[in-house]
């Protein structure tokens, strides 16, 4: 980041020049869209996480900021707090519904307006409506998770995003403001057995259906609780969103006990070369999410993360159960 800091903002403005040269001919690309995970894309330059604080102003923090997100917590100094209450879950008794996206960036499930699904305890003072549950994910196991455990990443991480529903009207307006965003993180490891959550978003019949940039699939009759583990201990800090603008207004919440997908499930998101063709999917299915629309080169999505800093000291609580809707969770 030192080094990008020191390019001359002439430089800067050459990356905005493209739209000159033939080659480049259309559409000005919206800069709030114009950035990527990777610098490259269809041959062209995209800003990827070095860049994102120098080409727009308005993301500045990306560069500059003190409390960037993710990070890698070394355990040693962390610091534990007995006194930080259970995380609670209030999902009105009922079910969750929404829609799964393929964002070009994200595996993202978008829950309809109802029924609200709600977070609070641990080190929130406020109650924060969910928004956004992310997956990101890498292009092997073990290096696919944004933030790390003592240098250790894990083959995935699952974000709920959540906006602070007392003091503000929606995720944009918490996004700029004080308290504004809790987003509690799930690391993923390959195993034998399947979280029952994550069974219903990476099972192949869903993600064939949301292979290419802006494809959508509806989903019902989810029960949130089953993708916390039986019980937990977290981790939270103070830090940022992980992509443009970098808003310093995260409170953070790392569940300390990985989840469990099979290695079929994540064969369904990962790509490993050489890749197959489509008539072949069906028996390697390591093709089957891109960052592109069909009519564009298959792109894999995967390595859709942003390094992690080293952070200062943060804060561990005590081990819980989920409180579903005020009561302890069953199995």
């Amino acid at each position: 980041m030192g080094g990008a800091a020191r390019l001359s903002a002439p430089r800067a403005l050459v990356l905005w020049a493209a739209p000159l040269f033939p080659a480049h001919i259309g559409p000005a690309p919206d800069p709030e869209d114009w950035w990527s995970y990777k610098d490259n894309l269809q041959g062209n330059f995209v800003p990827g996480p070095p860049f994102w604080g120098l080409v727009n102003a308005a993301w500045s923090l990306c560069a500059v900021g003190k409390r960037q997100s993710p990070v890698d917590v070394e355990l040693k100094r962390v610091l534990y707090d007995p006194f930080l209450p259970p995380l609670r879950l209030s999902t009105g008794g009922e079910k969750l519904r929404g829609t799964l996206y393929n964002t070009g960036r994200h595996v993202s499930f978008l829950p309809a307006p109802r029924p609200v699904v709600n977070v609070s305890g641990g080190p929130l003072l406020y109650s924060h409506r969910l928004s956004e549950l992310r997956l990101l994910f890498g292009a092997r196991d073990g290096a696919g998770s944004e933030h790390q455990i003592n240098h250790q990443g894990f083959s995935a991480e699952v974000q709920l995003i959540h906006f602070n529903q007392e003091l503000y009207g929606n995720l944009s307006a918490a996004s700029r403001g004080p308290n504004g965003l809790a987003i509690l993180s799930l690391f993923v490891n390959v195993a034998g057995s399947s979280n029952p959550f994550l069974s219903r978003l990476l099972n192949r019949d869903t993600i064939t259906r949301i292979s290419y940039k802006n494809d959508a699939y509806f989903l019902q009759d989810l029960s949130l609780e089953l993708l916390f583990p039986e019980s937990f201990g977290f981790i939270t800090y103070q830090g940022s969103l992980s992509t443009p603008p970098c808003s310093e207004t995260v409170t953070w919440i790392l569940i300390d006990r990985a989840l469990n997908i099979t290695s079929l499930q994540v064969t369904l998101c990962i790509p490993q070369p050489p890749f197959p063709s489509l008539s072949s999917l069906a028996g390697n299915s390591r093709k089957l999410l891109s960052q592109n629309p069909p009519s564009q080169i298959f792109q894999s999505l995967s390595g859709n993360g942003r390094d992690p800093r080293h952070p200062e000291r943060r804060c561990r609580g005590p081990n819980y159960r989920l409180h579903v809707d005020g009561a302890p969770h069953g199995r």
